[in-house]
């Protein structure tokens, strides 16, 4: 996680902001149909709030869960000077075995996935995280065999992802691709999905 605190104070870049602006505007259309103001929200690996900040309003509450302190610190300083009262900043990484009580009808899990090393054990703790007719929504990239590297997942094949999803206990995991980019996944051109799924 030492990465994340040294590259926080410059994380939101241009790029990185108008990325999350088009992930912001899928997410939005996976929340349709959805009665948000009264759910509680969960951004897992929030970074520094680009995705679930803009969208805190549409929830009764939001909390942001991210293991890099130095992230946290700027989310903090965005909630303060934009007013926002139901925000809950949390430094952990479930998968570590915490015993952090979260509980949320709506998880956000954006770009996370590809940085965790046991996929399986945090897709098990965020369902158990995850309130009855709750829904889970993952950004991540598909899986690109250009990109080689030891710190990462070089993306997710969608089908697989949803079998493991439906083996831990997920309900009828729905994915699609959304956008293609040049130089977006470790200077590779590369496409990003969006995976919805539900708890019974």
């Amino acid at each position: 996680m030492n990465i994340f605190n040294k590259i926080a104070d410059h994380y939101d870049s241009p790029k990185q902001i108008q990325l999350a602006d088009i992930i912001i505007k899928e997410v939005q259309k996976e929340l349709i149909g959805i009665n948000t103001s009264e759910k509680i929200a969960l951004d897992y690996g929030c970074g520094t709030g680009l995705i679930s900040l803009p969208l805190a309003e549409k929830f009764k509450e939001l909390q942001l869960v991210d293991p890099a302190e130095a992230m946290l610190k700027i989310v903090n300083q965005k909630i303060e000077a934009t007013g926002l009262k139901n925000t809950h900043v949390i430094a952990d990484y479930f998968a570590d075995g915490s015993n952090t009580v979260v509980k949320a009808d709506v998880i956000i899990v954006s770009l996370v996935l590809l940085h965790v090393p046991n996929t399986e054990k945090v897709l098990q703790d965020l369902y158990n995280r995850l309130n009855p007719q709750g829904t889970i929504l993952i950004v991540d990239f598909d899986k690109n065999e250009k990109i080689n590297h030891e710190k990462v997942h070089n993306g997710f094949s969608q089908t697989e992802l949803k079998k493991k999803m439906t083996d831990i206990g997920f309900h009828l995991p729905i994915s699609r691709t959304f956008y293609h980019g040049e130089n977006l996944f470790m200077n590779q051109a590369a496409s990003m999905f969006i995976l919805r799924a539900g708890k019974m």
